[in-house]
């Protein structure tokens, strides 16, 4: 008989510590699929959500989904808190200088000052920047971070989404052929 019970539950602290450390592992080595930018999203395919924005250079004016319509752009979510949003600011900007089609910034949940100050040290690649203080179009969007990119034809529907950091090889072989396919229509 044992006689002291206590003894054997004195490892239940480090088993559960393990089990979620081994579930935490699981979830980043999965979420490193080169796939993870193809999250689906119940935007592809339709509208995209209506909006009216603030323009960051310009505050008082604002501007609507509907005013975006007639040409495809891509929307860039990003903000100055942003660490993968530097991470991919080269590689967007290499994409905008090409002028294929607008690049329009959407400065998230940012400080106005900040915004500016961020784009004045690394440069604005952004045809314009709209921004949401608040947050409360991109719940619309489906925005759950920073950066997320999507693709919007010239009719307003959403047809690509980006989640994280875009790269070179994301740009040259997903958002172009993803263009190629709008252009070809």
């Amino acid at each position: 008989m044992n006689a002291t019970p206590g003894r054997n539950l004195r490892w239940l602290p480090l088993v559960v510590f393990g089990a979620i450390v081994a579930l935490l592992a699981a979830g980043v080595w999965l979420s490193r699929d080169p796939g993870r930018d193809a999250l689906p999203s119940p935007l592809i395919g339709k509208p995209a959500p209506a909006f009216e924005l603030p323009v960051l250079h310009e505050p008082g004016r604002l501007v609507s989904s509907e005013q975006l319509r007639g040409a495809p752009y891509v929307l860039n979510v990003w903000g100055s808190w942003c660490p993968g949003c530097r991470e991919e600011h080269g590689v967007l900007t290499r994409f905008a200088e090409t002028r294929r089609v607008r690049v329009i910034g959407y400065n998230w949940k940012d400080e106005h000052a900040d915004a500016l100050r961020w784009l004045e040290q690394f440069g604005n690649p952004y045809w314009m920047v709209l921004v949401d203080y608040e947050g409360h179009s991109a719940i619309e969007w489906g925005i759950y971070g920073a950066p997320e990119t999507f693709l919007v034809d010239a009719d307003g529907i959403v047809r690509w989404k980006h989640v994280g950091p875009m790269t070179d090889d994301d740009v040259r072989e997903k958002l172009v052929p993803a263009l190629e396919r709008l252009e070809s229509r």
